[in-house]
């Protein structure tokens, strides 16, 4: 049986996507822990397939104010994943690459930014070469469109994109420990329903 979309995969799809969640967000932490010099502990990634509304709520509401990182997907798995970071974030970043401290995220600069695109194209490639290495399969993405906007904004942009696909997308919650800090990174993934069979089945899992 074909997926048509989010609603048709069972709890083993389920299961299946949050092993990869483990796996990939393994990998971005050890990429983390090399960038930022410093240990990280990371915490059991929690995956849900959630409506976009459920998704806004549990990043603070529509009005609250994100980062918000748009990565595309191509080659054998085609789609969308986006990063959705606080401020805390952001200030990890700028403090341990040039020593600027974030307490607003409305106003970084370019140097900002682009350090945390770079750091947002450091964790996506982690977590993609994950799934590449699991699976046999070629993924490639793009660089890191960046924008500083409210949640409602941001998450309007897959809303419309993927109407067809789906009215859900993939939630993946992670917590790093850092120093004596803890950073979040929210990421929505958002993969082609043909993408995810095939994925599925180079995993031999039973569609």
């Amino acid at each position: 049986m074909a997926l048509n979309n989010f609603d048709d995969l069972n709890p083993m799809h389920m299961d299946v996507l949050r092993e990869i969640g483990n796996i990939g967000s393994g990998n971005s932490a050890t990429s983390l822990s090399q960038i930022l010099s410093s240990e990280i502990d990371i915490g059991v990634p929690v995956v849900r397939d959630l409506e976009y509304n459920e998704v806004i709520d549990l990043l603070g509401g529509p009005e609250q104010v994100l980062i918000g990182l748009l990565v595309r997907l191509s080659g054998d798995i085609k789609g969308m994943m986006m990063y959705l970071l606080k401020e805390n974030f952001a200030n990890k970043v700028t403090t341990t690459f040039y020593g600027k401290e974030i307490t607003d995220v409305l106003q970084l600069d370019e140097m900002d930014r682009s350090a945390i695109c770079e750091m947002g194209n450091i964790m996506a490639s982690s977590y993609v070469n994950a799934i590449a290495q699991l699976t046999g399969l070629f993924i490639d993405i793009s660089v890191p469109a960046f924008c500083v906007d409210m949640v409602g904004a941001i998450m309007s942009v897959p809303a419309v994109e993927f109407a067809e696909v789906s009215d859900k997308v993939i939630y993946i919650d992670d917590k790093f420990q850092v120093s004596n800090d803890e950073i979040r990174s929210n990421m929505i993934l958002i993969p082609e329903m043909e993408s995810l069979e095939l994925l599925f089945s180079k995993l031999g899992v039973e569609i």
